[in-house]
């Protein structure tokens, strides 16, 4: 309750990026089984015709996917905070400061996002549109 003469400090109002929940309970992502996302999101590559027939060659795959997965999910891990520049189709790039990927790096959150066009303070990137990307180490 404020007496006469009493003024009321506020904070100053800060602006939230809410992103839309996914249908399942988790909030994780959309259904798996949802055409949307078996056009859009595919999971994982089919092994090649040859490692099938050969559980060596298979396992072999396996590995090299295994390795490959963790050396990018360690870049993504370095690229937190940093100016990063993406190179997108019709020969388009932006620059950025890299906020976080979501479960699946569909999409990528940046802020500060300058484009061809002027800069917007926050965004969402989808993956499917990134060429490449390039960052100071």
């Amino acid at each position: 309750m404020l007496l006469a003469g009493e003024t009321l400090n506020m904070a100053t109002p800060v602006s939230v990026l809410r992103l839309p929940k996914g249908p399942d309970p988790n909030s994780r992502g959309f259904d798996p089984k949802s055409p949307r996302f078996i056009a859009l999101c595919r999971t994982s590559i089919p092994t090649s015709a040859a490692s099938e027939a050969d559980p060596e060659q298979l396992q072999q795959e396996q590995h090299a996917r295994s390795v490959l997965r963790e050396s990018f999910l360690r870049c993504l891990l370095s690229m937190n905070s940093k100016k990063v520049q993406f190179h997108m189709h019709e020969k388009v790039k932006l620059e950025a400061t890299f906020g976080a990927s979501d479960i699946d790096v569909l999409n990528f959150q940046v802020s500060d996002l300058h484009t061809p066009i002027g800069v917007q303070k926050e965004a969402l990137i989808r993956c499917q549109d990134v060429i490449s990307f390039t960052f100071d180490v």
